[in-house]
């Protein structure tokens, strides 16, 4: 599904991210793991089209990407939950969901019934302004935002951050129901280690912008993973 070979990131002229290569499969989750200030972030939004990467090819069903902007990426099926969540707070609930609209066809401007399936608390606070949520309840708008999307390709940049352990915990169940149908990859960024390696099939590591470490999670034992992402 997802294919990226050396891929390069620059702010300015700080090189951030140094020949990153990795792949997401459909019906995986691939978790992206270490310290603050590797570039986990940074990788994301080269994947998602809000910051040019400098090098390298993305490859996603097939199709090489170039430079694509957000917008067309999303409209390719490319679903990006930001840090921070990027909530509007003046708008209610269901407008903010409704902002997903913008790269689906006309005929697909509905809020299916699975998105109130999967985060109930939506449906009940439909109408109230996204800025009076709560953290976790903000972050269950900005993941089901991205999943009106209809996305192939769903990014997550660190869910759990500053939200109760309960809704880390429907989160995670969120994330396992997405992955088991089958039809999306995940990229996960989180630095929650146990939440993380739960999910994960893939684990990828990075260190001052490189990839240190890719490798299934069957195939590493979960001690030898976490001396690696705490170094």
């Amino acid at each position: 599904m997802l294919d990226v070979k050396n891929l390069t990131l620059h702010y300015g002229n700080s090189q951030i991210l140094y020949d990153v290569s990795m792949h997401a499969k459909l019906g995986e989750v691939t978790c992206v793991m270490g310290t603050n200030g590797v570039g986990k972030t940074s990788l994301l939004r080269a994947l998602s089209g809000t910051h040019p990467r400098s090098g390298g090819n993305i490859t996603f069903g097939g199709k090489p990407l170039g430079q694509m902007g957000a917008h067309k990426l999303a409209q390719m099926g490319v679903g990006y939950v930001p840090q921070g969540r990027d909530v509007f707070p003046l708008l209610t609930v269901r407008e903010n969901l409704q902002t997903g609209f913008s790269c689906l066809p006309r005929s697909e401007h509905f809020i299916p019934d699975a998105i109130f399936e999967l985060f109930p608390v939506l449906r009940e606070m439909s109408h109230r302004r996204g800025g009076d949520l709560s953290g976790g309840q903000q972050q269950q708008l900005a993941i089901a935002r991205a999943l009106i999307t209809k996305p192939k390709l769903l990014l997550l940049d660190e869910p759990t951050e500053g939200i109760q352990p309960n809704i880390i915990q429907h989160i995670g169940k969120v994330i396992s129901l997405l992955r088991d149908r089958g039809d999306m990859a995940i990229v996960l960024v989180e630095q929650y280690f146990d939440f993380a390696f739960e999910l994960a099939d893939q684990i990828v590591v990075l260190r001052r912008g490189q990839v240190i470490k890719n490798v299934s999670k069957n195939e590493i034992k979960r001690e030898d993973v976490l001396d690696i992402v705490s170094v």
